[in-house]
């Protein structure tokens, strides 16, 4: 899913900027996809972990208890993500407004890259917390109390 998203803003860019799909433009799909859904699987690690730590207390989970384990995640991973677009950003940008030799190679590498970092910055920040909490309570309304399970000691 977070590749959606980040492919979504990359199009726009690069339809923005008027380029054509070719080798260079795949190569900077390449790069994206990789960095997408290594942001979006680390939160969604970052979200059961936050949910793991929730005290178990042997009560049904309610509502609010899934969306704290969600918002407690959401902002823990808030700097991380937001360092990552600064640095893609900070280092991309600029290959963007240059035109001097070789930009016209580097220009449609980082094009993708720029919009889809946007997007998936949005993404990954906002949709995958949301969407990890209302699969969470379906869970839930569906029968299944909790949530986590303690790990079982064996004697």
């Amino acid at each position: 899913m977070p590749t959606l998203y980040a492919v979504t803003g990359g199009v726009l860019l690069q339809y923005g900027l008027g380029y054509n799909f070719s080798v260079a433009v795949w190569v900077g799909y390449i790069a994206l996809f990789g960095i997408a859904v290594e942001t979006g699987v680390v939160m969604v690690v970052y979200l059961h972990e936050a949910q793991d730590k929730r005290p178990a207390t042997g009560q049904p989970m309610r509502h609010e208890d899934i969306e704290a384990a969600a918002i407690e995640d959401a902002v823990q991973r808030l700097r991380p993500k937001l360092m990552t677009l600064t640095a893609v950003l900070a280092g991309l940008i600029p290959i963007l407004k240059e035109s001097g030799i070789g930009s016209d190679v580097m220009k449609p590498i980082a094009a993708p890259i720029v919009g889809g970092m946007i997007t998936s910055t949005i993404h990954v920040l906002i949709l995958v917390p949301v969407f990890f909490a209302l699969l969470k309570e379906r869970q839930f309304r569906k029968g299944r109390p909790r949530l986590w399970q303690e790990p079982v000691e064996e004697e």
